[in-house]
């Protein structure tokens, strides 16, 4: 990618308003423009990238001819979304996306006037645009609709049923489909352009809506006419399906051919009802590596764009919790037949490459579809096999109807890897994981557990598989407390905590990632701190006895108070009759700005120094045994 220009176009840009007043001569000049500096920008910053650099000229096209922010546009996920950023009058902070205090990742409502609808999780789009056609119809508005969705999102069912109902509700709106399954296809190419600038034009539009009409007064001519205008466009375009939902099917179009984008986005512009617009675009077009790798570019840390992403050299610190997972997967597999491995398009995240690789057989991957991949898991499981659902918190909440319904109703035996648990850093909102515990904790036939450490995860993976009934096992995004994982596996007995000092006076029952730094506390003010180990079922006897002994009992969690693994403390202590003092500290009830995981639990007051400030707040200093007094 270079930039010959001498005219800094894009400096003049702060918004579309300002991108409009250019002739259209200069906007391939201002494509590239953007690319340079979208990969000079994100190259010192890190984030979403090569699905950006994809759709240069779109975002161009789409500001340059439809009056935004009145016109919506609405971008599926947000991946996308960077240039759209950058042309709407955040360039000079686009150095700060993704970290704290700074831009947020995807498209937010109160960031950005011209942030219609915030995103996060996928295949939103078309519902969102669909529900805003209806609500311009509603109050005489003519502002014009698009939606913007990768071939990615497509794969989910809310995308499909968003599609259903704006055919039905013949709606004046706009849906791209991006397709940038890494290649251009052989049928995009000038031809394919002219087809689908005919196919949006005026002409033929009118000969289609004129010939129903009079055709519609012949008996079986119009059903005739239809079944040969479907065979004509079958010939040159992959479109049926589409038109089967009620929308005008047109493409596919080069997406970097800015010329026939603009041409055939004019003409669209013009028509009425649903239009589906089909761009075919290349994942990071306009540098070499993330054209070739597209994969490895799709998030990045900083990195120098002369050189593109190598490998630190640095040493490893530890394997994450999806490395663990990954690798205990693998030793699973091995050992078991039955073993199948099941991921909503996370392979990546979620450790899952090399079990792929080893095991090709024993892998689905069923695309952005969270849903069927709890259903499909239960239908496994009824059958024999055992499955497992590698899946994010976050998207697990995706398919709560289908855990209720298909595995929990039926008691089946399937296990739930639930990775990116709590605080996920960069992502922000939208993507943590913070409500599984709450969800999760009021269904009947499963078993929750929460590791402390790497160790202990592998551990509780196998434990679970062994079960035979439903099982989750929840754990944080990155590397744990460093304890080394041993490569034997043995069962946990279900529902025993662990103690894992005594002390007196002060007992901390700590969940899942919170045990290590509550282990340093109990040391500080000379507390009991146990590892819960399991929040569904509860080790009540445990609970009981810490009461017995103890004046004041403080749970914490890195997942939501309401309803959280302390609630189920309190229901034990209530439903025994004990007159107990218990504090539950947890996530707090707001949304957590993005920034790194270490931001957000600073900011939750979820790391050493908050809980410690929490829990010194709740002990009445003169009466505990502190063995250093300088600690706070």
């Amino acid at each position: 990618m270079n930039n010959e220009s001498n005219t800094p176009l894009l400096d003049q840009i702060d918004s579309p308003a300002d991108l409009r007043k250019l002739p259209e001569s200069q906007l391939e000049q201002l494509v590239e423009e953007v690319r340079y500096f979208l990969l000079h920008s994100v190259s010192k910053s890190g984030g979403h990238f090569a699905a950006s650099l994809g759709v240069a000229e779109l975002s161009v096209a789409l500001h340059y001819l439809y009056n935004t922010p009145d016109d919506r546009l609405i971008w599926d996920v947000g991946h996308q979304a960077y240039i759209h950023k950058i042309l709407t009058g955040r360039k000079d902070e686009l150095h700060s996306i993704r970290q704290w205090q700074g831009l947020a990742p995807f498209p937010k409502r109160d960031e950005s006037e011209y942030d219609c609808f915030g995103v996060g999780h996928s295949s939103t789009s078309i519902s969102a645009a669909l529900g805003m056609s209806i609500a311009a119809a509603r109050t005489g508005s003519n502002r014009k609709c698009v939606a913007i969705i990768g071939d990615g999102s497509m794969t989910a069912g809310m995308a499909f049923e968003a599609l259903n109902h704006a055919g039905a509700q013949h709606s004046d709106m706009l849906v791209i489909l991006n397709d940038n399954n890494m290649a251009i296809s052989p049928n995009v190419g000038a031809l394919s352009n002219r087809f689908a600038q005919l196919l949006s034009g005026k002409v033929y539009s009118t000969v289609r809506k004129g010939s129903k009409k009079v055709l519609s007064n012949i008996p079986n001519a119009l059903e005739i006419a239809k079944r040969a205008e479907e065979h004509v466009k079958g010939l040159i375009t992959p479109g049926i399906l589409f038109e089967e939902f009620g929308f005008n099917y047109i493409g596919p179009v080069d997406g970097h051919d800015l010329h026939a984008l603009l041409a055939t986005l004019k003409n669209i512009k013009e028509l009425e009802g649903p239009q589906f617009l089909h761009i075919i675009t290349k994942k990071g077009k306009g540098y070499g590596p993330a054209e070739e790798d597209p994969i490895k570019y799709h998030g990045v840390t900083p990195f120098d764009p002369h050189k593109g992403i190598v490998a630190s050299g640095k040493p490893s610190s530890g394997p994450t919790y999806s490395k663990v997972f990954g690798d205990w997967a693998i030793d699973m597999a091995n050992e078991d037949r039955r073993f199948t491995a099941i991921t909503p398009a996370m392979r990546e995240g979620s450790g899952l490459v090399q079990f792929e690789q080893e095991h090709p057989d024993k892998y689905f991957d069923v695309a952005i579809a969270e849903q069927h991949s709890v259903t499909v898991a239960a239908a496994m499981a009824c059958d024999g096999l055992k499955p497992v659902v590698a899946i994010y918190s976050t998207f697990l909440q995706r398919g709560y109807d289908q855990l209720i319904h298909d595995v929990l109703n039926q008691n089946l035996p399937v296990l739930f890897a639930i990775d990116r648990a709590g605080c996920v850093g960069a992502d922000g909102a939208t993507h943590n994981g913070a409500y599984d515990l709450s969800f999760m904790r009021c269904l009947p036939n499963i078993i929750i557990m929460a590791p402390a450490d790497e160790n202990e995860c592998r551990q509780m993976l196998y434990t679970g598989y062994k079960q035979d009934c439903a099982v989750a096992v929840r754990y944080p995004r990155g590397i744990g407390p460093g304890v080394e994982v041993q490569k034997e596996m043995t069962e946990l007995p279900i529902g025993k905590a662990e103690i894992k000092r005594k002390g007196k006076r002060l007992a901390i029952l700590a969940f899942g990632s919170m045990v290590a730094d509550c282990e340093k506390i109990g040391e500080e003010l000379g507390a009991t701190v146990v590892n819960m180990r399991f929040v569904k079922p509860i080790d009540e006897t445990l609970i009981i006895d810490m009461c017995a002994t103890h004046d004041l009992i403080i749970t914490v969690e890195e997942n939501a108070i309401q309803g959280g693994a302390g609630s189920a403390v309190n229901e034990v202590i209530a439903t025994y009759g004990i007159a107990q003092r218990i504090a539950n500290y947890g996530l707090p009830d707001r949304l957590l700005p993005h920034g790194s995981r270490e931001d957000m639990l600073r900011d939750a007051g979820l790391d050493y120094e908050g809980i410690l400030k929490f829990v010194t707040g709740q002990v009445d200093e003169s009466d505990m045994d502190r063995k250093v007094s300088s600690a706070s």
